[in-house]
């Protein structure tokens, strides 16, 4: 099993770029930053600096998406990344959340990010691709190689992600959940009369390690970590609007936790304390996120390992993130490698 570090890119720049290096010495493989341009720093040029700065680490964004940046602006970003540094990224893309309500936007449609998917991809590789129906190719691309991986939730998503997209982001380490959604994207690439097993599955949540599991320890964790229950609740809002409570096709153990969420302020998106995540109970923290000492994230990753998932990557927005990634690296990945 892999790993990666997700942040936000609060400022400064500097101290991204010091916790990504620190995640590469602790033996994690990738580096994961939010994209959203109102509410943080524009991550692809930190990108350039923790690239320049680590030997191995692979960069992207969790997520980017086809609405706030051309598709031929993205795609050429990540190819000019990858001609400094040695094809080094990876394109997280979805419908997008934050980046394109904050701005007044709603989400993109699943069809034009299938369309996104594999123009950025073809162009960054050198390719020719259709974008808004003109016919574009980068010529100065050569050996050039990006991964796509596609974040979803509900049954339209998953599909679109196991037909065409390199990945799978799953956000929330739910074994259950997990076990649901892994099933569907793969099923779905085989219908599409691809090889199932080539996609990457990548499950992110916060990761919080506790010194012990006593009810104090426990409970700080949790307030930490709450927010993802909020930032995870606009997506399943989104399915409960267009699915309906209690739908047949999507699970009740991923959406009935938000009926009693009344809105949400993207002024603390992804932040401890948000007040907006006053709604997510302590259940919903522990099975989405990861919690207490280290071999409760062992045993976790270990079962997840066997659903199929090759990559954990830690959200890392609360108030312990050094000691926390220390502790992966002392314990729990040599324990998953």
């Amino acid at each position: 099993m892999d790993f990666g570090l997700v942040l936000q890119t609060d400022p400064p720049a500097s101290r991204v770029v010091e916790l990504m290096q620190r995640a590469e010495r602790n033996g994690f493989s990738h580096g994961w930053t939010f994209d959203s341009a109102v509410l943080w720093q524009e991550p692809f040029v930190i990108y350039s600096q923790i690239l320049a700065r680590t030997s191995t680490l692979k960069i992207g964004p969790m997520v980017t998406n086809p609405g706030t940046r051309t598709w031929e602006v993205t795609a050429s970003t990540f190819a000019t990344l990858n001609d400094m540094f040695g094809n080094r990224t990876v394109c997280g893309i979805g419908r997008g959340d934050s980046a394109m309500r904050v701005a007044g936007r709603r989400p993109n449609t699943l069809a034009r990010l299938g369309e996104a998917i594999e123009a950025i991809r073809d162009l960054a590789e050198g390719r020719k691709a259709l974008v808004d129906g003109n016919p574009l190719r980068i010529p100065w691309i050569r050996n050039g190689k990006l991964p796509v991986w596609m974040a979803a939730y509900g049954p339209k998503a998953l599909a679109l992600a196991g037909q065409k997209a390199d990945g799978f982001i799953l956000q929330l380490a739910d074994p259950c959940l997990t076990e649901w959604m892994v099933k569907a994207v793969r099923k779905a690439a085989q219908d599409a009369g691809r090889d199932p097993g080539a996609l990457t599955i990548c499950v992110a949540a916060p990761a919080y390690v506790t010194a012990d599991d006593s009810p104090d320890a426990l409970a700080h964790a949790r307030n930490q970590s709450r927010w993802f229950g909020g930032m995870v609740g606009n997506h399943v809002a989104d399915l409960v609007a267009k699915y309906g409570e209690h739908s047949a096709v999507v699970p009740d153990a991923l959406t009935t936790y938000i009926e009693t969420r009344h809105g949400y302020d993207y002024s603390h998106h992804g932040r401890a304390g948000n007040p907006s995540t006053d709604f997510v109970p302590d259940e919903i923290v522990d099975r989405f996120c990861l919690l207490g000492p280290t071999e409760a994230h062992t045993a976790r990753l270990r079962h997840l390992k066997d659903l199929g998932v090759d990559q954990f990557a830690v959200y890392a927005m609360h108030d312990n993130r050094e000691a926390t990634i220390d502790a992966y690296g002392t314990d729990v990945i040599p324990a998953l490698r």
